[in-house]
Formats: structure tokens, sequence, C-alpha cells
């Protein structure tokens, strides 16, 4: 008969490695028990719709960080991208349908876009969702994200698994700077699965224009793109751009607060960067409320503190999250910027600068002086929430050539 010798250190190992798998499968448990999938009737769907250099990458972070949410940033870069020889109206339909697909957690549309050798999502680190089991186990659901952390350690290359993430949660938010119209997204208000929400964040013209004076070449495509490939001289390009986005705040706005149609109305807000950093808890709680998500403490703390650091931030961190002064940040264009440079863009934004509340200078001693306040209450305009009823449903002539362009290109 065969007789053993058991080692009695070896089996209080055994006994303690047993025991620290079960906590490891069981933590593993109970974080994914935390991603039931969503019935999609039930889930809510946000379209964060701003233009380049206006905050937007800071108000996705403030949706990319709550738990609730699935959030991509500017999944129509892939679009323009691998569509850069068409100009913004052919490319608009494509976008739109892309935002369908990824709406409906359907990521088979990006192998379109996505060439062999590169299978990420644009800037996919930004989403805390992509950065958290099962896709990483890098962060807890519930705790904030950190991006080089989650570039250095994750590596979501398989779709079928964002897919999956995508239907976990109840929140799915996009951010996109390059629409530049709402009638293109009606069909996808009027789909009853979706329950879009639009928010629509704008920023002074003038501070845009500083803060794209500092990344202008990483955005030479997305301008050829947006002035319909049109030949322009190198010195007026930035001035023309700045031109078509005032417009198409203006065109958004208008048709969503002018009469909307039915499928439209309480789907829409409007935000400006300059009130968010004025008092951000209140104007982002506010934003939460809108699309029925809660402030958490944890939110709370972490928003206050990202928007009340300390000076205006580097050209290294144009692109990044970090904690700057946001006051700071969203004046700084009035002690930087050439006067003669604020005179250009507001000639070419006039309207939309009167209209949104964004108050001109005349001179350069009035631009320098910080205790004129140059944003206008909300309450005094024309579109905040107690005035938009008695609004007439109107368009202008640049409206009308923009949404009456005849057939759409061919793609190439």
């Amino acid at each position: 008969m065969l007789r053993y010798r058991v080692n009695h250190n070896t089996m209080k190992f055994q006994v303690i490695l047993c025991g620290a798998a079960l906590l490891l499968v069981s933590g593993w448990y109970m974080q994914l028990s935390l991603y039931d999938p969503q019935p999609s009737n039930d889930k809510v769907h946000v379209l964060l719709l701003s233009s380049w250099r206006s905050g937007s990458s800071f108000l996705g972070q403030v949706f990319s960080q709550h738990p609730s949410v699935f959030y991509l940033m500017e999944p129509g870069w892939h679009v323009w991208t691998q569509l850069r020889q068409n100009g913004a109206r052919a490319l608009r339909m494509a976008l739109r349908d892309l935002l369908r697909s990824l709406f409906q957690c359907d990521f088979s549309v990006m192998e379109s876009y996505l060439p062999e050798n590169q299978k990420e999502l644009f800037m996919w680190s930004h989403s805390r969702a992509l950065c958290s089991p099962p896709v990483c186990p890098l962060m807890p659901r519930n705790q904030l994200s950190n991006k080089t952390h989650c570039q250095q350690n994750c590596k979501p290359r398989d779709l079928k698994i964002v897919e999956q993430v995508c239907g976990f949660y109840s929140h799915v938010v996009y951010k996109e700077v390059r629409i530049f119209e709402l009638e293109s997204l009606y069909p996808l208000l009027l789909d009853p699965n979706l329950n879009l929400r639009i928010i629509h964040l704008v920023r002074d013209p003038r501070g845009v224009m500083r803060s794209k004076e500092k990344v202008a070449e990483y955005l030479a495509s997305d301008n050829a793109i947006v002035l319909e490939q049109k030949p322009i001289n190198e010195a007026e390009v930035q001035y023309q751009v700045m031109q078509e986005i005032c417009r198409s705040h203006l065109r958004i706005n208008k048709r969503a607060v002018l009469k909307p149609p039915p499928f439209l109305k309480g789907r829409y807000k409007l935000v400006r960067y300059e009130d968010v950093t004025r008092n951000p808890v209140k104007e982002i709680k506010s934003l939460y409320q809108f699309v029925g998500l809660e402030m958490t403490t944890q939110l709370a703390t972490w928003i206050y503190q990202v928007t009340h650091g300390k000076g205006k931030g580097s050209i290294k961190e144009a692109f990044d999250i970090t904690s700057r002064s946001a006051t700071d940040i969203s004046q700084a264009w009035r002690t930087m910027l050439p006067h003669n440079t604020v005179k250009r863009v507001q000639e070419v934004c006039e309207e939309a600068m009167s209209y949104l509340g964004y108050t001109m200078v005349n001179s350069e001693i009035e631009q320098k002086n910080l205790y004129v306040d140059l944003l206008v209450p909300q309450e005094q305009l024309s579109w905040s929430p107690d005035k938009t009823q008695h609004m007439d449903n109107s368009y202008n002539k640049n409206d009308k050539d923009f949404l009456t362009d005849g057939p759409h290109k061919k793609l190439h």
C-alpha cells in the first residue's frame, strides 16, 4: 500500500491560494454583475454636439466618467479621415448612418473605416468604459479612469467585446464636432428605440480662434472638408472656417428652438462653455438631469477640482483633461489674441455672437479690461427656455443654401 507524506506548509499555501482565487473570481463576478445588458427601449442615447476647441473634450469626460455611461469621442473622425477628399455636405449622411449603428451598439460598421493595420477606435482611451472590465481590468466601473494609465495597460481591439460593453450601460453618449445641421439627424430623433437627446455646446468664437491657433496643424484636413475643398487663401482659412462654424451654431439652435418639429421638443439643450466655467457643478448637474443621470459626490468633487486648477494649460495638454483654471482658459483670448484678429472674428461671426450673447469689443483697451464682462446673461437672450415659445420659425439665406444643396455628391 502506497503512503504519502503531507507537507503541512504546502497544504496551508494551497488553501491560501485557493481562497485568493475564490476572492478574485468573486470580485470579477461582482464587477461583471454591474453590467447587465440594458433593454434597448430603456436606454438613453445622447449626442454631444459642438465644434473644435470649444470645451467639448471636457464635456465629453464629464459624461465618460459617469458609471452609467458608455462614451466615445468623435467617431465621425473615422468617416472624415477615410473620405477626406469630400466636403462636409457629402459626408453628413455617412456620418449620420455611422452614429445610428453605433447608438445601436453595432460596431461592425467600423470595419469599413478602420485600416487593416489599425483596429483601434479614435481616442478610445478617453472612454472610461473601455478602460474598465470586461474590456480591461484596470479600473473598476465605479472609479474614475486615467487616460495615460489606460493607454499603457488596455488595448480594446476586439469590436465584438466593445459591442457587448456598449449594451451593458443605460446611457450611450457620443461627442461629435463634424455635424453642421440637425435635419440629417431627424431619422435618429424619430427612432423610438434611440430616445435621443442632443446637448449643443457653444463657445465664444474669439476663444475658439485662440485655442485653434495652438493646434492648427492638426486641423488642416478638417478645415479643408469644412470649406468643401475650395481653394482658399491660407491667411483666410481660419476665418472662413470660423464663419462656417458660427453659421452652423445659428442653424442648429434656430431649428431646435423656433417652433421645432414635435419629435424634437424637449430633446435639445444649448449650453455655453463660459457658463460651465463659471459654475461647473451647477451647469453639469443640469445637463445630467436633462438626460436622466444623477450627480454623485465623487463626480462633483472631480468636476470642481479639474476646473479649479492653476493656469491655462500647455500646448502638450491641448487634447488632455487636466486640472486647470477654467475661467482663465475662457478669458485667455482677451490678453493673448491680437486685436486685429479679434476684429476679424467679430466680423465673420457677428450674427452668431449677438444671438448667443457674446458682447463685441471695439478697442484693444476694452478687450484687455477683464473687469468688463462680455457674457450676456442667458435670461436676456431670445433662446433662453422661457422665451423660445414666442419665437418664429425662420431661416436665413445661408441656412437655406446649406440645406438645399442639391443631390449629394458621390463618395469615392
